[in-house]
């Protein structure tokens, strides 16, 4: 690899912002207009800026010199499904899978978008699969109890969102898990969930509505 070129792709990969990325990135290309992993990359740069079309257009280029490059597909999918173009995206995702079949981030943006076009069944089998790779996948846990909660399988999305807080006790599980108890009236639990977050953040407005509205669901039903 010519040294010239190295020492750009090298400040592209440790660049500060995506502007900075684009900036270098497309010099690599000048320097290099075939180079796969330099398209890809200027492409997931030109979609962090939001320029949907343009980053579309790069990772083609990519894909086109070596349709067996999975990142590439993978990098496809996730323009795709921002972009709300869910079908197209899990297309990209199959792709990507049938490359890299333990690739568990591919399995968990794939069950995304089957969850955001309201395919509930497919995306859980996602997920499934996900954590099947990867246990400790916490953001997995945490779609498949979404997933089960949309298709009112609340047993299911406890045992989702029990799992992912043990990964990661972020503040959008405990709300989730505290929802989820408020269904199956397990009253005291769902308190305990809005009663932590506040403890994290004092000033949460979700935890606040949730704990008035769950007192008066208790009142109101002795």
């Amino acid at each position: 690899m010519d040294e010239e070129f190295q020492k750009l792709f090298e400040k592209a990969m440790n660049a500060r912002n995506p502007e900075e990325e684009v900036e270098f990135f497309s010099k690599c290309l000048e320097m290099e207009p075939e180079n796969i992993y330099v398209l890809n990359n200027l492409g997931i740069a030109l979609y962090e800026l939001g320029r949907i079309d343009e980053a579309i257009s790069y990772i083609d280029r990519a894909l086109e010199l070596n349709p067996d490059y999975a990142d590439a597909w993978y990098n496809r999918g996730i323009v795709l499904s921002d972009a709300g173009k869910y079908d197209e995206a899990i297309a990209c995702f199959e792709k990507a899978i049938a490359l890299n079949p333990d690739d568990a981030a591919a399995w968990n943006n794939m069950g995304l978008a089957y969850y955001e076009s309201g395919n509930m069944g497919k995306a859980i089998e996602c997920y499934r699969k996900c954590v099947s790779i990867d246990e400790e996948h916490a953001a997995a846990w945490y779609n498949m109890g979404l997933a089960y909660y949309e298709s009112g399988r609340f047993n299911k999305a406890e045992e989702s969102f029990k799992k992912a807080l043990e990964l990661d006790e972020s503040v959008d599980t405990l709300n989730n898990l505290g929802i989820v108890y408020g269904k199956l009236r397990q009253y005291e639990m769902a308190m305990e969930c809005f009663n932590r977050i506040l403890e994290i953040d004092p000033e949460n407005s979700a935890a606040t509505y949730n704990l008035l509205i769950l007192k008066r669901l208790m009142e109101k039903e002795g």
